[in-house]
């Protein structure tokens, strides 16, 4: 099996900036797509961004409204390593987050797509 880990998750003050990497090991990585989502205690996992991996929308990404223009996501295909570079957070990015990869097309945007999911990495907004 292929193995996410997410890694930068930090505390920082709000309007400060954070990158979030998400690295597959274990062996070759061709998702149809990687997502990161993010999750509050009380709440539901909630779709962040996502990013087509390696298809005729290669490079394609989305994103919630609640992110568009502060969050951008990346990937470096040989590197099997995705990244979300966040910008100007606010304390309400407060969240667990979590990459995951999905096996085939669908929804990007939908949890259910994905089914292989990293540990998640706490990212904690100050004001």
């Amino acid at each position: 099996q292929v193995q996410l880990k997410e890694s930068g998750g930090t505390l920082v003050q709000a309007g400060e900036s954070l990158r979030l990497s998400c690295t597959a090991s274990g062996r070759a990585f061709t998702p149809y797509a990687v997502g990161w989502f993010r999750q509050v205690p009380g709440k539901e996992r909630e779709f962040v961004a996502a990013i087509n991996w390696n298809d005729w929308g290669e490079g394609r990404t989305y994103y919630d409204n609640s992110v568009k223009g502060r969050f951008t996501i990346s990937k470096e295909n040989a590197m099997n390593a995705a990244y979300l570079q966040m910008n100007s957070l606010k304390a309400e990015d407060t969240a667990v987050y979590y990459c995951a990869a999905a096996p085939h097309y669908g929804n990007t945007r939908l949890e259910s797509l994905y089914d292989n999911w990293g540990q998640g990495t706490q990212v904690t907004v100050s004001t």
